[in-house]
């Protein structure tokens, strides 16, 4: 059984096969390297999904962006959208319009998205090691030492009174014990996290 003979054409005597990576570059010298269909349609997609999530951008950010008119108020518009198919249209009109912008604009809009992403993580994780620094003091003296060791800073006296007491507040009765129940919480156990937090955001921000 005869193999079909591959599509193609020659080029200065070399066969190039249809789809092949080769015929595929030529093509692309023949448009000037204009992208595909499937490229353009990738490409609306991503910019869709990017003017949607310009809806959840900071105000602080989004004026920063000095955007044009017809976006932002395809945007505002979007927002009161709630009907499915009204909002996937208005989504695409949205997606025409962020194709529109110049591409150092498109992506300043990528880097505010990126840089309230990045903020927000860095939040979560001071608000973390902040509650693990106040568990850790209110368990242990030790935690205290390394506390007064790396924030010299400290008013130690304060935050001694606070530990002694939250230790009491949350020293559980009996009673408490007995039936289970999780130790109480008193001013002291969230004036330690306050005064944890501030000392770490004014090291952090000099």
């Amino acid at each position: 059984m005869s193999r079909k003979p591959k599509k193609g054409y020659f080029v200065k005597g070399h066969f190039v096969a249809e789809g092949s990576e080769l015929d595929l570059e030529l093509r692309a010298e023949q448009t000037g390297g204009l992208p595909s269909r499937t490229e353009l349609k990738k490409e609306s997609t991503e910019l869709q999904k990017v003017g949607e999530a310009l809806l959840t951008l900071r105000t602080d950010l989004f004026e920063r962006l000095d955007l044009p008119e017809g976006l932002v108020n395809a945007l505002a518009e979007l927002k009161r959208i709630t009907n499915f198919e009204g909002r996937r249209r208005q989504l695409q009109y949205v997606g025409k319009l962020m194709r529109q912008l110049e591409p150092g604009t498109q992506q300043a809009v990528r880097d505010a998205l990126e840089e309230q992403r990045s903020g927000s993580a860095q939040q979560t994780l001071a608000l973390h090691m902040a509650e693990k620094w106040r568990d850790d003091l209110i368990a242990s003296d030790d935690a205290l030492q390394a506390w007064l060791q790396a924030h010299p800073d400290t008013d130690v006296q304060q935050l001694r009174a606070l530990i002694r007491q939250a230790r009491k507040d949350g020293a559980p009765t009996q009673d408490e014990v007995s039936r289970g129940l999780a130790p109480r919480r008193g001013r002291a156990f969230r004036e330690i996290f306050q005064l944890v937090r501030e000392q770490l955001d004014e090291e952090e921000h000099g």
